[in-house]
């Protein structure tokens, strides 16, 4: 363990970095001035994937490191929104972030969470699958709670964009539920 340990710190500043990182989209969307941080919203995906893992009887451990690290590459490259550029862009810039944050990190670790982040990346696993529908569930969750104090902001297209790629079927029926 101690390998492990001994060159964590920077990668630890690599985490810390996320709390200080606005979630752009509901900047630039919405106008939101002071919306949730990346480490708020990592948080909330970790702890509702969580729940839904161990309600499906998935490998909620693998789900939760999958969680944690789905967003970290942001603490390098910022809040990357679909109007930043294509996806293949984005995918290039974070996968270079990802190897430069875990190079931190043991060998055995590395390939580790590098095989986790492209589970994710790739959607390949019933895990990442299910992230990927829990990470837009989140994103609608947290609108519904920004218009209680932004109704007159357009969240509508937050909704609409998780109802149209949230694949689960389980998922699909929490979106829908009213508050």
């Amino acid at each position: 363990m101690k390998a492990t340990l001994e060159n964590s710190e920077s990668l630890f500043e690599f985490i810390l970095r996320l709390k200080t990182i606005p979630r752009t989209g509901w900047q630039k969307k919405v106008g939101i001035a002071r919306p949730e941080s990346v480490a708020d919203h990592t948080y909330s995906v970790a702890a509702i994937a969580m729940i839904i893992s161990d309600a499906k009887k998935l490998d909620t451990g693998k789900i939760l490191k999958m969680a944690i690290l789905h967003d970290l590459a942001e603490s390098i490259t910022g809040d990357l929104t679909p109007e930043d550029g294509p996806k293949s862009k984005k995918i290039r810039l974070e996968n270079s972030a990802m190897k430069k944050i875990i190079s931190h990190l043991d060998a055995k670790t590395q390939k580790q969470y590098w095989s986790i982040w492209m589970q994710y990346q790739k959607n390949t696993t019933r895990e990442a699958r299910l992230l990927h529908d829990v990470d837009k569930l989140e994103m609608a969750l947290q609108a519904k709670v920004y218009s209680k104090s932004h109704p007159k902001k357009k969240l509508e297209q937050f909704f609409d964009s998780a109802k149209m790629y949230i694949v689960d079927s389980d998922v699909k029926k929490l979106l829908e539920k009213k508050p």
